[in-house]
């Protein structure tokens, strides 16, 4: 009865259509879904991007929620960091994974890609119908501010951020008096 099951709910999540966050989330998860609206609202001329801000313009109302929640989150220029890793764990991006996680095509606590999640996302690489992007990340854009707003929008998992601070400050505590004593003038260059 339980194998009946599986294949009922596997066979049902192969045949329902996918959008393209849905396959956004499947290639790169939730971060993926992110960095897709962000290229395609600036794309349509909805998101207006110098260098590490995004601001949103434009009368138009996008009609996915996840377009919608990005518009509303930058009405004015904020940096692509913020905005990004607000969206990133925002309801509408985690419905996508939750839904995907009902279909079967990830697994329900962490996320991770099913067969037939890995078939669908393969299926639709084939297919030839979406942009690049989707599947590889912004690293396909040409060079430009797009590419270059949401490859420097750090995703920096919560919690770690505080903790780096810290431990950059400490850091700076620290060095600061071996600086006096053997004086040094400048900071922390790197070597080759």
């Amino acid at each position: 009865m339980r194998v009946y099951f599986r294949r009922a709910t596997t066979a049902a999540a192969a045949r329902r259509a996918l959008g393209v966050y849905d396959i956004a989330y499947l290639a790169g998860g939730p971060r993926r879904v992110v960095e897709c609206a962000v290229i395609g609202l600036a794309e349509r001329g909805l998101l207006r991007l110098r260098a590490s801000r995004v601001c949103a313009v434009g009368e138009e109302t996008p009609g996915h929620p996840v377009e919608r929640a990005l518009m509303a989150a930058c009405p004015n220029s904020r940096s692509s960091a913020s905005v990004c890793a607000e969206l990133r764990e925002s309801p509408e991006v985690e419905e996508i994974g939750d839904r995907l996680a009902e279909w079967g095509l990830v697994t329900r606590s962490r996320h991770q890609l099913t067969r037939v999640g890995r078939q669908r996302l393969q299926a639709a690489e084939e297919e030839g119908t979406l942009p690049d992007h989707v599947f590889a990340g912004p690293e396909v854009l040409p060079k430009g501010t797009v590419r270059r707003a949401v490859t420097e929008a750090q995703f920096v998992p919560s919690g770690l951020g505080r903790a780096m601070i810290r431990l950059g400050n400490a850091l700076e505590r620290d060095s600061g008096s071996d600086h006096a004593d053997s004086g040094c003038g400048g900071g922390g260059g790197g070597g080759d």
